[in-house]
């Protein structure tokens, strides 16, 4: 009852209409990749701390980025930044695979096992700096970049398949950060601030 409130009223009524991110955030329990202490703010829209650091970012946020970067099946998607393993679980029921790179060693460890307990075998883990991508699995249709970077990695940029979209918070990570899509065209590519 607590996630389909939180599709209609959090997400839903601040515009996202694209209907396979919308059931997908209906479909995964986002109170399972929050720590225990944090499973009754799980479907506030709202970040909330997983540890080392780190947070889950807020649903609709996860709603927004993946509607950005048009997922749909059979495309392949690369995310920066695994954190609890949410948004990959999010990507992982509407794309046909997802690779996701976490570079904080434990929290990798924890994502990929719950990922795994989940059933989410289309979603491919390692525990590495995710600037650099992921170049053996590349080309990809869309990557998403999940924490803030001042600028974007060129290595990323290279393993975007024509057609392809990138999304990530571009600015400072210590203060403000204007959400930015690329997109390839043509082997050139085009930026827009969202």
């Amino acid at each position: 009852r607590e996630r389909n409130a939180m599709v209609t009223e959090q997400i839903m009524a601040r515009g996202i209409k694209h209907s396979t991110t919308l059931a997908a955030l209906r479909s995964v329990p986002r109170h399972l990749f929050v720590p225990a202490a944090q499973g009754p703010y799980a479907y506030q829209d709202r970040p909330l701390p997983i540890g080392y650091g780190q947070t889950i970012s807020q649903p609709f946020m996860v709603a927004y980025m993946t509607e950005l970067i048009s997922p749909g099946p059979g495309r392949k998607v690369l995310e920066i930044g695994t954190g609890s393993g949410y948004q990959a679980a999010v990507l992982a029921k509407i794309v046909k695979k997802v690779y996701s790179i976490e570079i904080k060693e434990k929290l990798h460890h924890e994502s990929t096992r719950l990922l795994k307990t989940l059933g989410f075998t289309n979603v491919k883990t390692r525990h590495g700096d995710g600037y650099f991508g992921w170049r053996e699995a590349a080309p990809f249709d869309a990557i998403m970049i999940t924490a803030a970077i001042n600028h974007i990695p060129p290595p990323l940029l290279n393993q975007l398949a024509e057609g392809g979209r990138l999304i990530l918070p571009l600015g400072n990570p210590f203060s403000y950060q204007n959400l930015t899509l690329v997109t390839k065209t043509g082997g050139n590519f085009t930026t827009k601030q969202i």
